[in-house]
């Protein structure tokens, strides 16, 4: 295992820090944690992907609501 692998966020982990910074609710102690990460990549994607499905389930409710 090198230095870097020992560094990388589990993918729950990328979960949650992302989750927590889209309603705003990271503790200081986590922000730091996922700043200080090799890279910003896993957050990227992971904010990528819940921003799109974020965006479909909207769609998808007013689809439901006014169809």
């Amino acid at each position: 295992m090198t230095d870097q692998d020992s560094k990388r966020p589990s993918l729950l982990k990328v979960l949650f820090s992302t989750l927590a910074a889209f309603i705003g609710v990271q503790s200081e102690e986590n922000r730091r944690r996922d700043f200080q990460q090799s890279s910003i990549v896993p957050f990227m994607i992971m904010g990528t992907v819940l921003a799109t499905l974020f965006i479909l389930g909207l769609i998808f409710i007013a689809k439901q609501i006014h169809p």
